[in-house]
């Protein structure tokens, strides 16, 4: 440990110390609010949210009724949990949530499914191969929302069983309390500098979609030669970057791959971490959501499905730091800055048949590079 990363973190403790100090006796802050609560939600004839319907009278009366729904998601746990509050307080249905990486929840599905035990209403995971397979397996039902309008091209997939909704940006950021204001890093090439040997990480490219996009996005952008200095700089490996993220809020290391979202919601959690923009381009990745063929609660599958594709689910996703599918909302500001547009060249997004056939390579150069053997 350098002397100037101890002496950070002895301030950082000092601070912390005598904020307890003189705080203890009051109740910490709430953390403010990401996403904005719905201008109008009209409940009397339908879901109407902010004059768009999204589900008629039959179709609401039918998920009241059945009361709830299972989601399925490999999406992080922090994002995670600020969409489906958002959707419960929209719609009045509760969201029981199984989370897990989403290589993980594809064999768990994989599993599930063939024993007649899923008990998924909808599914949301990330990484093209993983999507594809499981509607191969029969895991999804078509079904087109009616609010599924003014869509970005290579959204809908498989007839309908399935639905690109929404991209997580994957770059990199750092621990502010422990990272000297002046030196962060402000680009890719920056974290193969020896000073940062030591205090560099990174979340293991078997994790799932995510990881697997940055990969693609580092050999193609930045060249393999950029991967092996990485994991030369003594880099830790991390299972999946919301454990990564946490890490660095930590202090375990001070810089590493991370999403923008979680650290737009840890953040406002305040944790001490900022994200960066790096000069050499960033990264986004597809979350794909479908309603499960023998979901059980299938009316209130179908609502799920409606508000994630409306302007109003679709502008959760952007306040909290995603790229929205539709055309029609705005992308995304997180702490005070505008994110690139999609369509920069900044912004490297694979195909899904680029993600599909370059997956096993990438995987297997990566655990190469790194010498990882999950």
């Amino acid at each position: 440990m350098t002397g100037n990363r101890l002496r950070n973190l002895l301030v950082a403790a000092a601070v912390l110390t005598t904020a307890m100090l003189t705080t203890s006796c009051a109740p910490p802050p709430p953390a403010p609010r990401l996403v904005t609560p719905a201008g109008a939600v009209e409940r009397t004839d339908g879901l109407v949210i902010d004059g768009e319907r999204i589900a008629d009278r039959a179709a609401y009366e039918s998920a009241q009724a059945e009361g709830r729904l299972t989601l399925y998601s490999g999406y992080s746990a922090l994002p995670e949990d600020a969409v489906t509050a958002a959707f419960t307080e929209d719609t009045g249905i509760p969201v029981d949530l199984v989370r897990l990486s989403s290589n993980r929840l594809y064999e768990r599905i994989s599993a599930e499914k063939p024993a007649g035990r899923l008990g998924a209403d909808v599914v949301r995971i990330s990484d093209p191969g993983f999507v594809d397979g499981l509607s191969r397996q029969g895991v999804f039902r078509p079904y087109t929302p009616p609010t599924a309008d003014h869509l970005r091209a290579d959204v809908r997939f498989d007839g309908g069983r399935y639905y690109r909704t929404f991209n997580p940006i994957y770059t990199f950021g750092y621990n502010t309390l422990v990272v000297e204001p002046g030196t962060e890093p402000r680009s890719w090439h920056d974290l193969t500098d020896p000073r940062w040997a030591g205090s560099l990480g990174i979340a293991q490219a078997g994790a799932g979609g995510s990881a697997l996009a940055l990969t693609r996005f580092q050999r193609e952008r930045l060249g393999d030669d950029f991967l092996r200095a990485y994991a030369a700089n003594d880099t830790r490996i991390f299972d999946a970057v919301g454990a990564e993220l946490d890490g660095i809020a930590r202090g375990e290391v001070s810089v590493g791959t991370v999403v923008v979202s979680s650290v737009n919601i840890a953040r406002a959690e305040n944790a001490p971490v900022q994200f960066v923009i790096p000069a050499d381009g960033l990264t986004t990745y597809d979350y794909y959501t479908g309603v499960a063929a023998d979901a059980p609660h299938r009316a209130a599958a179908e609502l799920f499905m409606n508000w994630t594709m409306s302007i109003r689910g679709q502008s959760v996703f952007s306040q909290i730091g995603e790229y929205p599918v539709r055309t029609d909302v705005p992308t995304p500001v997180v702490l005070g800055t505008p994110l690139p547009d999609p369509d920069s060249p900044l912004v490297f997004r694979a195909s899904t048949t680029a993600a599909r056939e370059y997956a096993a390579d990438d995987l297997a150069f990566w655990n190469a590079q790194f010498g990882y053997n999950e």
